[in-house]
């Protein structure tokens, strides 16, 4: 037998100690995976503990068992980095002259970047160039820090709406908001409480108010307007009352988008989560207003994926009917898919699949059955927005189909109209009332000459729905 000699080119294979395996088996064990660090920087810390260990011959000496993992290391050091910014070594608030130099820079430059009062033209006429635009005249990274600053420089007609917005909605958190939370980074300050961290720790709110308007946050949140998840629990309950008693729709959303930025900032995820954003969804689909009922079906799709309660087969129907409405056939076979044999039972979404089935096989009857059969949920507000779009759809069809006439009361029957006189209104309303008549002692539409008002109508029905905040 002859032996194998390896080649040049291939590598001598390594005999790593157990110790050492059971330590990587840790490291990328599922329950020791740390969601604040990425697996491509653990997968290089992995290997500089290991390579510098085999460097050093202590593979066999070190004791592996003890040895931190590698995420618990970065963690480690990304304390201690917070630490120091907040309680620097020269301390007392002292900041050697070098330190003070490289604040007031970089406060410069943040200023420059929120403030456009600041970005006049130089009173001599020539702009100071800084060393690294005469190296490079296109640097990717100062170009994306300074877009909007360009972008007003080019205008030269001074302070632009968006940066007075942005600075109109930044004083509204100036008066309260706490030193810890400074913009200017390493000035020491003599408060022990460490600077917010969105990924490391949530905001706990101190605030008592149950009611609170909504400001869109510019920077970070301040715990005494931030109200506690008990507070928070009130506040749910008396905003039903108040819209069951007012119906007072701006307010209600007004207070119902604070009450969610709460939520957020805190990163509350529980079953009254879920709640929350299902009746601020029920209550605009009540009022129509899809924009933040998409904002809340989107979260809700999160909540629902992770079991935290609530009525998933009721808002997986509501997301049926607003596919129809926007005629989204691409999302509309995911969400298809996405539904299991049980749930297609369930009778909230069987009757939005029964709904999808009769207009794409073109049975307006059974389209209007459906419609005035609607479950006692808010599947008729969604069914609402495309009922009228339905309609016209349908009458183009029975005018190709039915010639020469066709009584009135025959359009109220086979579309879902209340009354004659709703149904004669409806064809009045998109330029058929020079095609009825009355005769026999009853209204006829003439067919064979109504469709040419129709059908134009019905082409710019079903125009591309754009809403805003769709999902």
């Amino acid at each position: 037998m002859v032996a194998h000699n390896p080649t040049p080119s291939e590598k001598p294979k390594r005999d790593w100690p157990d110790p050492v395996r059971q330590y990587v088996q840790r490291a990328f064990a599922k329950e020791n995976e740390a969601p604040n660090v990425d697996r491509l920087e653990m997968e290089m810390r992995l290997k500089k503990v290991i390579s510098d260990s085999a460097e050093s011959n202590t593979l066999y000496v070190v004791d592996w068992a003890n040895t931190p993992l590698p995420q618990q290391m970065i963690l480690n050091e990304r304390a201690t980095s917070v630490q120091l910014s907040a309680n620097p070594p020269w301390g007392n608030g002292v900041i050697p002259l070098s330190l003070q130099d490289t604040n007031m820079t970089s406060n410069d430059r943040n200023s420059k970047k929120r403030k456009s009062s600041d970005m006049e033209p130089p009173q001599n006429g020539f702009e100071k160039v800084p060393p690294w635009r005469l190296a490079n005249s296109r640097n990717t990274f100062e170009d994306r820090i300074t877009l909007p600053d360009k972008r007003q420089r080019n205008d030269g007609k001074g302070t632009s709406k968006s940066h007075q917005a942005m600075d109109k909605r930044k004083k509204r958190f100036e008066d309260s908001q706490p030193e810890y939370l400074s913009q200017q980074p390493f000035t020491p300050t003599n408060i022990n409480t460490p600077p917010l961290d969105m990924d490391q720790a949530p905001v706990v709110g101190r605030c008592q108010d149950l009611e609170k308007r909504y400001f869109r946050l510019t920077s970070a949140p301040n715990p005494d307007t931030v109200r506690p998840l008990p507070v928070l629990e009130r506040t749910l309950d008396l905003l039903k009352k108040k819209w069951i008693r007012e119906g007072n729709y701006s307010y209600i959303c007004d207070q119902f988008k604070s009450l969610r930025q709460d939520l957020t900032v805190q990163h509350i995820k529980t079953e009254f989560t879920t709640n929350v954003y299902e009746t601020h969804a029920r209550i605009a689909l009540e009022k129509g207003d899809l924009g933040e009922y998409n904002q809340c079906q989107t979260q809700l799709r999160a909540l629902h994926a992770q079991h935290l309660g609530g009525h998933p087969e009721e808002f997986k129907a509501y997301r049926i009917l607003y596919f129809i409405h926007t005629c989204n056939r691409t999302d509309m076979n995911d969400a298809l898919a996405d539904l299991t044999p049980e749930e297609k039972r369930h009778p909230f979404i069987k009757h939005a699949l029964d709904t999808r089935s009769a207009l794409a096989l073109g049975n307006y009857h059974h389209f209007a059955q459906l419609y005035l059969g609607a479950p006692e949920n808010m599947a008729a507000y969604l069914m609402d927005m495309f009922v009228a779009r339905e309609r016209l759809a349908a009458l183009s069809t029975i005018c190709v189909s039915y010639k020469p006439d066709v009584r009135l009361r025959f359009f109220t029957e086979e579309l879902g109209f209340e009354s004659d006189d709703e149904s004669a209104r409806f064809i009045c309303d998109h330029g058929g009332q020079d095609f009825l008549e009355e005769r026999d002692g009853e209204v006829r539409l003439l067919t064979g000459k109504a469709l040419r008002a129709f059908e134009p109508a019905r082409q710019a029905a079903f125009k591309k729905v754009d809403i805003k905040g769709q999902i």
